[in-house]
């Protein structure tokens, strides 16, 4: 009878080592995605910069709009101020031109302006979807690191916590 409770013992200790052990492996992996999440935010605020300086350049504003871009997009690059709240000034400094009055009419006028437009247009929806997707995979990572299996044999290491990353990015008025 002994070494039934025995075998018992040992299978129990192995059963909760694989178990304890493949969800420090899910864990690191969620931590893996946050950081691509991340990334993927990263460059597509990059790509949004971009695309907003070449309509800053591009003569379809008028100067004073141009110059609230460009700032907008230097106070992005230089650090200056938090990222998200760099981000969010970008935000409205685009909303700003993209409210001027006969500012749609005037595309028409200019090659290559419709495009420009769509490309700042498409690069600010990328903004929006990959900051939403970030944010979501960084609420599950720390859902995951409250779990009390996950505090009680600390299996998220020393790996921060994922921060979440607010900022407005709505280009018309809600």
């Amino acid at each position: 009878m002994t070494l039934f409770y025995v075998v018992l013992a040992i299978l129990v200790v192995v059963i909760m080592g694989v178990y304890v052990s493949w969800r420090a492996g899910r864990l690191d992996r969620m931590h893996h995605r946050t950081d691509g999440a991340r990334t993927a935010l990263d460059l597509a605020l990059v790509r949004r910069s971009s695309s907003a300086y070449e309509l800053a350049a591009s003569g379809l504003l008028d100067p004073a709009t141009s110059l609230l871009l460009e700032d907008a997009v230097r106070t992005t690059k230089d650090g200056s101020q938090p990222k998200d709240l760099a981000e969010s000034d970008l935000t409205r400094a685009l909303r700003a031109a993209f409210s001027q009055p006969g500012f749609r009419l005037s595309l028409t006028e200019k090659d290559g302006a419709e495009e420009l437009v769509d490309e700042v247009e498409a690069a600010a929806h990328q903004v929006f979807l990959a900051r939403k997707f970030y944010n979501d995979v960084a609420a599950r990572t720390i859902e995951a690191r409250r779990r009390p299996l996950a505090q009680v044999f600390q299996l998220s290491g020393h790996a921060p916590p994922p921060a979440f990353f607010e900022m407005d990015d709505a280009l018309a008025e809600e």
